[in-house]
């Protein structure tokens, strides 16, 4: 039973990192060196997530992705968070006012992981996530936004553990603390072109009770980002979040 069990925690081990980078695939050596695992353990494990459909192997770049059976667990799961139903008619209002599209996140220890997307009326539409997507914490206006709520000794946690993927998106621990201390200062995070070139953001937490983090964030080309409207919007969002639109249940 004890051998079931570990097998089991495994599995699950893999299968979060793949959900972690479900976008661009992993491979499966590296999903064995990140896990700790022999080679051979991780090929049986991931044979087996495959045969279920939690997991599916890309014929041409042999990298790893969620399967359709797994999809379908975390589609289930989002469509019924609580939270997610109680700010839904706020989320709708943002993007009527702003125009621009709108994206919620909920923090889940050392990442963030996007649950909800809501579209503006302004024709020009951005994609700079999509629901279901993880990075971890503090890269994109939501994640930076809760970044700033943390403790320090977390934040510089983050940063060393994390910094291949806070390099990838154009950051470092300077210029991190730089916008942590700006995000403190202003209430709201700013951010230009991280994750996607063109695209601005602003970002702001839900004043939530406990340990339960959540973010906001507005996206939008460049162009409709100048200073002055990111500061409107930034104030808007702190504002709008803090006194929620009644649901409707």
């Amino acid at each position: 039973m004890v051998g079931g069990a570990q097998s089991f925690r495994r599995a699950i081990s893999l299968l979060r990192l793949v959900a972690r980078d479900h976008a661009q695939g992993v491979r499966a050596a590296d999903l064995a060196s990140s896990c700790g695992l022999e080679r051979s353990t991780a090929y049986r494990l991931l044979a087996a997530l495959e045969e279920e459909q939690l997991v599916r192997k890309d014929a041409n770049t042999k990298r790893f992705h969620l399967g359709m059976s797994a999809m379908q667990l975390g589609f289930s799961a989002m469509s019924r968070i609580p939270l997610l139903d109680l700010y839904r008619p706020t989320l709708q209002q943002i993007a009527r006012v702003s125009g621009d599209t709108v994206f919620m996140l909920l923090q889940q220890g050392e990442y963030c992981i996007c649950v909800h997307r809501e579209e503006g009326p302004f024709p020009i539409r951005v994609f700079a996530t999509y629901v279901g997507a993880v990075r971890p914490v503090g890269i994109g206006a939501g994640g930076l936004a809760i970044l700033a709520t943390l403790p320090d000794e977390q934040i510089e946690a983050v940063l060393a553990r994390h910094a291949a993927s806070f390099e990838t998106a154009g950051l470092n621990a300077q210029s991190v603390r730089r916008i942590v201390a700006r995000t403190r200062r202003l209430g709201y995070s700013e951010t230009l072109g991280v994750i996607t070139t063109g695209v601005s953001a602003v970002g702001a937490v839900i004043p939530l009770p406990g340990d339960v983090r959540a973010a906001v964030s507005i996206g939008a080309i460049d162009a409709r980002m100048k200073p002055e409207r990111r500061a409107q919007l930034g104030e808007y969002l702190v504002k709008t979040l803090a006194n929620p639109v009644p649901s409707a249940g």
